[in-house]
């Protein structure tokens, strides 16, 4: 056990820390009370869940949240449509119950992320379901390092394809149809497009892979590279997918900052690793898990039973994007 004053933090191997809250009805004022200690064990560990605030409705959660991470912000360029609520909070991303949702760094494509992630347990799955974390630096490192440098300096790529068939539009996204208003945003987002005979729109956006956390200074794994990959699909999706569409019409995947394709071996490669450092622990109603998006990933795992988490972000931060590519434009 480490203890961060005044709070106790319980450590065990393969758990997130864990704080348990004797706050009994009153978990507003706990929080107020405890809110720099809480953001203290958040710095120290990266991520912490937070134990007996027994918050259950979203009123209540989005105050403690407010109180712990200041102002919520929206979701940039969705890839599904959350459920969002008047106070800030939002739905966790729809994704197949009986699927895993692999590791990534919050909205990490886009060009302002949120710094810390909060996530609420309204209701416990039967089975599964938990939101697992693992540190970017230790993933940093158990990776191949010819691998990391290459990403380090090329950067990573998302391609999109916006049609009205699979996934957000990109009305959805963009929060507008207008084909102006997009292209502006794209423009002022470092995001390249092209829009399509058929009105679909395609895009891709170059990003930094390897970042420094700056509390710490330490070089985190920072990327949607493998949650965002085609390889991590289901085999069939993948398959009716690109029979439908064909290879380059898939409603999204990665490439490495010269545009190659990240192939599977690739993928499955970081799947493993991801695995290896990963810190689950059940969900329980009244949770709350604190996680610093820049130091830590999160994933889903499958679950039985219904399934409610809110979500909030809060405090926005800008990377760095990538150096160009020398004969490549910016």
């Amino acid at each position: 056990m480490t203890m961060t004053n005044p709070l106790p933090v319980q450590t065990a191997p393969g758990k997130p820390p864990l704080v348990l809250a004797d706050c009994g009805p009153d978990a507003e004022g706990w929080t107020a009370h405890h809110r720099a200690a809480l953001r203290g064990a958040v710095a120290q560990h990266g991520a912490v869940l937070v134990r007996g605030l027994g918050l259950r409705s979203p009123d209540r959660i989005a105050t403690v949240f407010r109180m712990i991470g200041g102002d919520l912000i929206p979701e940039r360029e969705p890839f599904a449509p959350r459920e969002h609520f008047p106070n800030g909070l939002q739905s966790t991303t729809p994704w197949p119950a009986n699927q895993q949702m692999c590791m990534h760094h919050e909205q990490s494509f886009a060009s302002a992320v949120p710094g810390l992630m909060m996530f609420a347990c309204i209701t416990a799955p039967t089975r599964g379901g938990e939101t697992g974390v693992a540190d970017g630096a230790a993933v940093l490192n158990a990776l191949p390092p010819p691998l990391v440098e290459r990403f380090a300096r090329e950067g990573w790529v998302l391609a999109r394809n916006y049609n009205d068939e699979i996934g957000a539009s990109f009305a959805d996204a963009f929060g507008t149809a207008d084909h102006h208003a997009i292209e502006a945003y794209c423009r002022a987002n470092a995001i390249e497009f092209q829009w399509q005979p058929d009105g679909g729109l395609r895009t891709w956006q170059r990003r930094s892979a390897v970042m420094t956390h700056a509390p710490t200074g330490r070089r985190s794994w920072f990327n949607q590279i493998a949650f965002l990959s085609e390889w991590t699909m289901d085999a069939d999706v993948r398959e009716f997918l690109v029979d439908t569409y064909g290879p380059q019409g898939l409603p999204f995947t990665t490439l490495f900052g010269n545009g190659e394709p990240v192939g599977k071996g690739i993928v499955d490669l970081m799947t493993e690793v991801y695995n290896a450092h990963t810190m689950r622990e059940p969900w329980r109603p009244g949770d709350v898990l604190l996680v610093d998006n820049l130091r830590c990933a999160h994933s889903r795992e499958p679950y039985e039973g219904q399934r409610e988490v809110l979500v909030g972000m809060a405090e926005p931060i800008r990377p760095a994007l990538p150096a160009p590519l020398p004969g490549r434009p910016a």
